[in-house]
């Protein structure tokens, strides 16, 4: 599983200045593909690996946007999305599985850090299932993706988000 990240502050488009873009870049973007890269060079079969399956950890922000409060997090979850994709095209050949999740509004501290501890309640009427997602909600999924019996999944993104 790849997952580092960071939302950065709740800021409009606006605000958001070069110095928290890159940081974000590079915790949320540079970081997955290093960590990814350097596994592959452990698990990809035509290296001597096993194979096996990676899953990385997106956002449902990559399709929602985060208009108002995370285009900068949205973005850097964009390009996850895409670097699943293309990384799942390249290693399938190689023995690997590439997938991601999207998560939705998920019960987590991550929205405190970012500024706005009662974001998940307010989220609560536009989610169709009419309530937040847990972190073991996203866990399963995770470890089905990492399972044998997703063994012909790869270059999925899949979304984790109550409907929304």
């Amino acid at each position: 599983m790849n997952n580092a990240g960071s939302t950065g502050p709740i800021r409009k488009l606006d605000a958001v200045d070069s110095a928290m873009l890159d940081g974000l870049m590079q915790l949320n973007v540079t970081g997955c593909f290093i960590a990814l890269r350097e596994a592959v060079k452990r698990m990809a079969t035509d290296r001597g690996g096993a194979g096996g399956a990676i899953v990385n950890v997106s956002s449902r922000a990559s399709e929602i946007g985060g208009a108002n409060e995370f285009v900068h997090y949205a973005a850097t979850k964009g390009a996850i999305d895409s670097f699943t994709i293309g990384a799942s095209r390249e290693l399938g050949g190689r023995g690997i599985r590439v997938n991601a999740v999207n998560p939705g509004m998920i019960d987590t501290e991550i929205h405190a850090k970012a500024g706005d501890a009662g974001r998940t309640t307010r989220a609560i009427p536009v989610i169709p299932l009419g309530r937040v997602g847990s972190a073991d909600e996203v866990a399963k999924v995770i470890l089905w993706l990492l399972s044998d019996e997703a063994s012909y999944v790869t270059g999925a993104l899949v979304p984790i988000g109550g409907g929304r």
